[in-house]
């Protein structure tokens, strides 16, 4: 049997990441960013239907140690929220690049998901912030 492939994931250089699938985006925190927030106690999401341009503030992750707000990696339009890392923060936490993914967009311009960094794009950007 194949192995099933993964889908490829891009990242912003504010710390979410994107599947694409089609014309819709999975979005969330990196595992970086969990981990720099610690453990999650409060997560807001943006309402379904919102349009939102990429690079604004969209949704909020909030830590014992701060509160941090997600930015919209792309333009599109929110499609559907994970109630799941609402009811249970701390799912981000455990699975940030999975289980815990915190919105989908309907893409704008599927396209400009190109412009996002690839893993090892983002490996490097980490190390140039010193992470």
């Amino acid at each position: 049997m194949p192995a099933t492939p993964t889908p490829e994931i891009r990242y912003s250089r504010d710390h979410e990441w994107v599947r694409l699938d089609g014309d819709i985006a999975t979005v969330g925190i990196t595992d970086h960013a969990q981990t720099a927030l610690g453990d999650l106690v409060f997560v807001e999401l943006p309402a379904i239907d919102r349009t939102l341009e990429a690079g604004e503030a969209c949704a909020v992750v909030e830590s014992v140690k701060a509160a941090s707000d997600v930015f919209a990696p792309l333009a599109g339009k929110v499609v559907e929220t994970n109630q799941a890392v609402v009811d249970e923060p701390a799912v981000v936490n455990a699975d940030a690049e999975g289980e815990g993914w915190l919105f989908r967009l309907e893409l704008d311009d599927p396209a400009a998901v190109d412009a996002l960094m690839d893993a090892t794009g983002y490996a490097a950007f980490l190390e140039e912030e010193g992470a």
